[in-house]
């Protein structure tokens, strides 16, 4: 019985696979190939025919309704195909020896070689010897010589085994080796069948299913084995489709056969190599293109079972019970009707189990909320103690700092609507400044830089102190800072009126600027610099002097802002700068070529905004030609070849010319290529004051020239273009404004 279990599994197996075959009307040869021969079904990679079968080996022939194999040394009839064991039933020879009553004696041995792909199942066969006194063995190769040999004796015919079994009476069985392509059986010559020739004439040897023979003692007798058997008896053969692994095949696709799109490749668990077979939930051909199609397993309840409403679905299916009946899991348990009590249980535990989630899901996001705030927590304390909070705030303790206030990052937000990019007053090399309005209603200027160098984080604190204490009418007011970010931000007073750069090159502009108004810019300017040099202790460097940095406040009043590149000189003076920083067209050649950053390069630079007030033209400029120009270069050209009057704004040349020379004579002297050649910012300063004071008592001397300088004055500001707000500019003399 236990022998009969493994062939009622495989009946069942194809049993299933007949039923799926003809609900999904799916070939098993290529298309335009013959499928069957007699009853036998001819699956590729097996066909008839050129371009029916896969290689050499799986070509096969139909004749008289029978199916040959011609893959071996023999030829071979083929009892059945199997995709799903990937086995042949073939029929094989047998060997025999016999010593007959009259004297005759034979012996016919078997030799037998398969395909490349096939070999012969060691699991499926067995070597079966009959006969008594008889000895036979079986050689075979399987990458190395292999043997097997089985040995029968029976001394009369009443001791032979009638009850099936082979059992070395009368028959023997034996195991063969794995993966053998090739096998030659013969009979040892030292055993005949002289002594009991009157039973058993003839002996007999071959290589068949081991489940397929069943002994009989009448099977001793020539005739009726001859009968029975013929000449041949089934052996089943095993076969791949290639001899690599998985992997080694699938990067091989020129080669690689497991092509149908719901079909993968495993390996042969009889053989060495690779075989393929369809994904679960499909069945076919999985060597074909569309080979393996989808199961209906609603058609197959024992198979599959469900005690409810079954549902095919694409490689599986699905269960569930009918409105009004519940079950654990339909598939196995059946749909139970549900009474009220259960209902409201069920409602109950839905109920219980969704409020449960529902506060599992806020405690979660409860505790991300915390964890995120305690980590801006401590990421705000980090970059406060990096920017030297602790020793401003204790500097605003000590009250050595009583004009500047820290303020938080959610307070400049606020100020600023988050930064909204219509609160944007200007963007520079150094960062963004935006228009921010304070809980106390003070409008302030709040900038937000872009990067800060790391050595500079030590020294950030100190320079907030000592640029809080700088107190000058022309110096933009720190009013405080915000150091719990990673590159702080900077707030100062909001100065509404733009900057000198859109004051002489906007596009509102419609008329020139007055000589007295842009003298009065330059020495407000050159008198700022001078107190940062001069009167900050320690000094401080702005270095990045340019129009953009000059704002214009009430009445026009200059204030110097943005010291972003700015730096505290040490007690030599000089500060050497790794990385130069500054404008194009207004940095000093000095400071570019040494790399030391001292007073007199703002002086330089200075000297650049001078000219920009005299001859109205940007710092690098285009001239007639189109052609990019240094004002500076072009001015100092000018000055040598006495071309002066072709550099300057033609709206100042009816003035007169000891005065404008004496302007460009201080441009020359701030534009000197030596830093030593260049004045003081403090002498620079005076000097502009004494040319304007001579400017201011020739404009007294001459009542009409004062009259069109007002004229001058009123016409050129527009209160409604950019940058010029509340009354318009005149000179009043007594103040010196």
């Amino acid at each position: 019985m236990a022998r009969a279990l493994p062939w009622l599994t495989f009946a069942a197996t194809l049993l299933l696979l007949a039923s799926i075959k003809s609900s999904t009307a799916s070939r098993m040869a290529k298309p335009g190939c013959q499928e069957t021969c007699g009853n036998l079904t001819i699956p590729y990679p097996f066909g008839i025919g050129e371009g029916c079968f896969y290689g050499q080996g799986f070509d096969v022939s139909c004749e008289n309704y029978r199916v040959f194999m011609h893959n071996s040394s023999s030829r071979m009839e083929i009892y059945n195909i199997s995709l799903v064991g990937a086995q042949a039933r073939v029929s094989t020879l047998i060997a025999s020896k016999c010593s007959y009553k009259n004297g005759t004696d034979t012996d016919w041995g078997v030799s037998s070689n398969t395909a490349d792909l096939f070999t012969i199942s060691s699991k499926a066969n067995k070597l079966t010897v009959v006969g008594c006194n008889t000895l036979a063995f079986l050689g075979g190769f399987n990458e190395h010589r292999a043997g097997a040999g089985c040995f029968s004796m029976c001394p009369d015919k009443q001791g032979v085994d009638g009850s099936g079994q082979c059992s070395g009476m009368g028959c023997c069985q034996t195991s063969i080796a794995p993966n053998l392509n090739s096998l030659n059986i013969g009979f040892d010559d030292r055993y005949n069948n002289s002594e009991v020739r009157d039973f058993n004439p003839c002996s007999y040897a071959f290589v068949a299913e081991q489940d397929w023979f069943r002994f009989e003692a009448s099977y001793l007798d020539d005739d009726k084995f001859r009968e029975k058997f013929k000449d041949e008896v089934p052996a089943v053969l095993d076969w791949v489709v290639g001899h690599e692994s998985c992997d080694e095949a699938v990067k091989n696709m020129t080669s690689y056969t497991c092509i149908s799109k719901n079909s993968h490749c495993i390996m042969s668990p009889n053989a060495t190599g690779y075989l393929c077979t369809c994904n679960n939930g499909f069945t076919g051909n999985p060597y074909l293109e569309e080979g393996c199609q989808d199961i209906d397993e609603c058609g197959f309840r024992y198979q599959y079972p469900c005690h409810g409403i079954c549902s095919n679905t694409i490689g599986d299916y699905s269960c569930s019970c009918k409105s009004g009946t519940s079950s654990i899991d339909p598939k196995i348990e059946t749909c139970k009707p549900i009474t009220v009590s259960e209902e409201a249980r069920l409602t109950k535990m839905f109920i219980g189990i969704s409020a449960c989630v529902v506060i599992l899901l806020i405690c979660v996001f409860a505790l991300l909320n915390e964890c995120q705030k305690r980590k801006l927590v401590k990421e705000k304390k980090i970059f406060f103690q990096q920017h030297g909070g602790l020793l401003l705030y204790e500097q605003i303790r000590s009250k050595q700092v009583d004009t500047v206030r820290i303020f938080t990052k959610e307070e400049l937000e606020n100020a600023t609507n988050n930064f909204d990019s219509s609160r944007e007053l200007g963007r520079g090399g150094h960062g963004t400044v935006y228009k921010g309005i304070l809980k106390d209603g003070r409008v302030v200027a709040i900038k937000r830089s872009k990067v800060m160098n790391m050595d500079q984080k030590d020294e950030f604190a100190q320079e907030m102190v000592i640029l809080s204490q700088i107190n000058h009418r022309n110096v933009v007011k720190l009013l405080g800072c915000c150091l719990e970010v990673e590159v702080p931000m900077l707030v100062y007073e909001c100065i509404p009126n733009g900057t000198l750069f859109e004051l002489m090159h906007g596009k509102n502009r419609r008329l020139s600027i007055s000589l007295d108004t842009r003298l009065r810019i330059a020495q407000e300017s050159a008198e700022a610099l001078a107190y940062l040099h001069s009167s900050a202790s320690p000094p401080i460097v702005h270095g990045d002097v340019k129009s953009p940095n000059i704002l214009l406040g009430d009445n026009h009043t200059a204030k110097v802002t943005d010291f972003g590149a700015s730096r505290m000189l040490p007690t030599d003076e000089i500060q050497f700068m790794t990385m130069v920083q500054g404008t194009i067209g207004y940095l000093d050649p000095e400071y570019l070529q040494e790399r030391q950053l001292t007073e007199k390069s703002d002086v330089y630079s200075f000297g650049v905004v001078l000219l920009e007030l005299i001859t109205m033209k940007f710092a690098i400029y285009s001239d007639s030609a189109g052609e990019k120009r240094n004002l500076a270069s072009s001015f100092l050209l000018a000055m040598k070849e006495n071309g002066l009057q072709f550099i300057l704004d033609k709206n100042i040349l009816e003035f007169e010319t000891e005065l404008l020379q004496e302007i460009a004579q201080l441009a020359k002297c701030c534009l000197s290529m030596r830093g030593e050649e260049r004045p003081l910012m403090r002498e620079v300063a005076e000097r502009l004051r004494s040319i304007r004071s001579t400017w201011r008592v020739q404009l007294i001397q001459n009542p009409s020239r004062e009259t069109e300088c007002l004229l001058e004055n009123s016409s050129h500001y527009d209160p409604s273009s950019t940058g010029q707000h509340g009354s318009l500019m005149t000179l009043d003399l007594e103040s010196g404004r």
